[in-house]
């Protein structure tokens, strides 16, 4: 055990919508968020959902107008939102990230990640990678919007043990180990049946992936140097034509970019 798609297949993937509100309740959520962002199809109107999961953003894209190929390596996943896409405008294929512009020849004016998704990936250089790939596959004026959970700073002790979610039948806790480049965090769900509470454990691991590091790295794919400039809740680095906003939540780091981006 240990890789991320054999955890989400016997522990996660069953439980993953419940531990978000509900699909629904997630949905409304991101579709909140592309509205006030005013995310919405203007030129080819196609989007990439990079880690789409169960349709936390697949779906609000699509209802949106987006026509959305969505990649998992969850066949899980995948399959609650074939079932509740319904008429939408939804791919789905179950592959690896990285080999997204596989699937799609023609480039997209929208290409999110979103969730906890990138710390997912096995290394720094897969997620530069999957920047340089995100940046020649999007058209002139296109937009990444990109969220990830910030672990570069170390829980200590029983802090580390953390409450997740729970309800009358089912407990889901996590604890951390800390290492130089990755967590390993150790999922624990109890689940009541038949009036008996059963343990399910797993673990995988997340890399550390600090915002400097993550926002150095998004430049460095800009065809123009930035200037930043801070504000008491957002900073914004500043292009020629572009530019990244850095808003940092209670729990996510949120980068949307919008530009032309280099095309070499």
């Amino acid at each position: 055990m240990g890789k991320v798609t054999d955890h989400y297949e016997s522990l996660l993937a069953d439980h993953y919508s419940w531990l978000f509100g509900g699909l629904e309740a997630k949905c409304h959520e991101n579709q909140a968020f592309f509205d006030s962002s005013d995310i919405k199809p203007s030129t080819n109107g196609r989007a990439i959902d990079l880690g789409c999961g169960s349709g936390f953003q697949s779906i609000p894209l699509a209802r949106i107008g987006f026509d959305v190929t969505g990649l998992d390596l969850s066949p899980t996943l995948l399959a609650e939102l074939s079932a509740n896409k319904g008429d939408l405008a939804i791919t789905t294929l179950n592959d690896d990230l990285n080999n997204f512009h596989l699937h799609c020849p023609d480039k997209a004016e929208l290409i999110v990640c979103m969730g906890d998704t990138l710390p997912d990936l096995e290394s720094k250089d897969e997620v530069t990678g999957l920047f340089v790939k995100i940046y020649h596959h999007l058209e002139k004026d296109g937009e990444f919007v990109l969220t990830y959970r910030d672990l570069s700073f170390e829980l200590k002790d029983i802090d580390r043990f953390l409450p997740v979610k729970s309800d009358e039948t089912r407990i889901f806790t996590c604890f951390l180990e800390y290492e130089e480049e990755k967590v390993k965090i150790h999922d624990l769900l109890y689940v009541k049946e038949n009036n008996e509470w059963t343990l399910y454990k797993s673990f995988y691991q997340k890399l550390r992936l600090p915002i400097d590091w993550v926002a150095d790295e998004l430049n460095a794919r800009l065809a123009v140097a930035p200037t930043a400039t801070t504000s008491t809740s957002s900073t914004f680095y500043t292009f020629l034509y572009q530019s990244v906003l850095i808003e940092i939540t209670e729990e996510m780091l949120v980068y949307r970019i919008r530009g032309t981006f280099m095309c070499e």
